[in-house]
C-alpha cells in the first residue's frame, strides 16, 4: 500500500523538494505550509496547532505513516521561536497518535547546523522548559537588541530542537511505540529562505566563511528531501534520536573530535 506522509512547509524549499519527491515515488502527502497547500495553517499559532491536528486528521482518515516536520523560519523574530520550537514540537505531538495505525511510522524534524553556533542561554532555557510565553519575550528582547543579537534567535531554536529530539526519540512515546524519531541539520541550502543571503558572490564568500562547506559548497533542496525521505521510509527501522549533518562538512570543521 502507498504511505501516507504529512509534509509541513510544503510550499517552497525543502518541504516543497520533499513534497515533490514523495509523490514522485507513489506517495499520498498532505502538505501543509501558510499558503498553497492541503492543509493551509499558521503554525507560529495555538489555533493554527490546532488546526493542523484536525484536518490531518480528516484528510488522512486517521492513519498516516510519517511526518516530516520541514517548516521553519529564519527571520530574527519572536515568530521565528514559535514555528521553529514550538510549531514543529506540537505537530511531532499532535500527529504522533495518527503514526499508531502505521505498520512502519516514522518522524523526522529539521533542526539546522546553526544548532553548533552559541545560543542564547536565556531563550534556550525557556524553550527547554516549554515555556513559550518566557521564550517569546526573551525572543522580542533580542530582536530589540539589535543584529547581533537577534542573529541568536534562529540557531537557538534550533539548538532546543535537537535537544528536544534527542531527549524524547528513546522514550515509551516514541521508540516504546516502535516510531524512529529523528532530525537532520542542513547546511546552507539555497531556498528562498536564503536567497536574499547568497544573491551576490561577496555575499557566498562571507557565508563561506561562516558556514565552511568544502563538500560541493551551498546546495539545491533536493539534495536534502533525498535524505528526509530515507528517514521518513519504511528502511529506516532502528535510528533513534540522530541528529543528521547533511552540510558539505560545516559540523566536520567545527566540532572536530568533539563530538566524541
Amino acid at each position: 500500500m502507498p504511505r501516507t506522509s504529512v509534509v509541513t512547509g510544503s510550499a517552497s524549499g525543502i518541504g516543497k523538494a520533499t513534497r515533490e519527491l514523495l509523490i514522485e515515488r507513489g506517495e499520498t502527502v498532505i502538505g501543509v505550509d501558510v499558503h498553497d497547500a492541503d492543509v493551509v495553517v499558521d503554525l507560529s499559532t495555538a489555533a493554527g496547532r490546532a488546526s493542523l491536528v484536525e484536518q490531518v486528521t480528516e484528510l488522512s482518515g486517521g492513519t498516516i505513516d510519517a511526518v516530516l516536520a520541514v517548516a521553519g523560519l529564519a527571520t530574527p523574530t519572536a515568530t521565528t521561536v514559535a514555528v521553529n520550537y514550538f510549531g514543529t514540537i506540537a505537530t511531532l505531538e499532535g500527529l504522533r497518535p495518527l503514526l499508531a495505525g502505521s505498520a512502519a511510522p516514522r518522524a523526522v524534524a529539521v533542526a539546522s547546523m546553526a544548532s553548533l553556533f552559541p545560543p542564547d542561554d536565556i531563550l534556550l532555557a525557556a524553550l527547554l522548559a516549554g515555556n513559550e510565553t518566557d521564550a517569546l519575550a526573551r525572543a522580542a528582547e533580542l530582536e530589540a537588541g539589535g543584529e547581533e543579537l537577534g542573529a541568536l534567535i534562529y540557531g537557538t531554536t534550533k539548538r532546543a530542537l535537537a535537544l528536544w529530539i534527542r531527549r524524547n526519540a528513546a522514550t515509551d512515546a516514541w521508540a516504546g511505540a516502535s516510531i524512529p524519531l529523528n532530525a537532520i541539520a542542513p547546511g546552507v541550502v539555497d531556498t528562498p529562505m536564503t536567497s536574499d543571503m547568497i544573491k551576490t558572490p561577496q555575499q557566498r564568500e562571507a557565508m563561506a566563511a561562516m558556514v565552511p562547506m568544502p563538500l560541493n559548497g551551498i546546495f539545491e533542496p533536493r539534495s536534502v528531501a533525498y535524505l528526509l525521505a530515507w528517514l521518513a521510509g519504511e528502511e529506516n527501522a532502528h535510528l533513534c534520536g540522530q541528529v543528521i549533518f547533511i552540510d558539505g562538512g560545516s559540523d566536520v570543521i567545527i566540532r572536530g573530535d568533539t563530538t566524541w
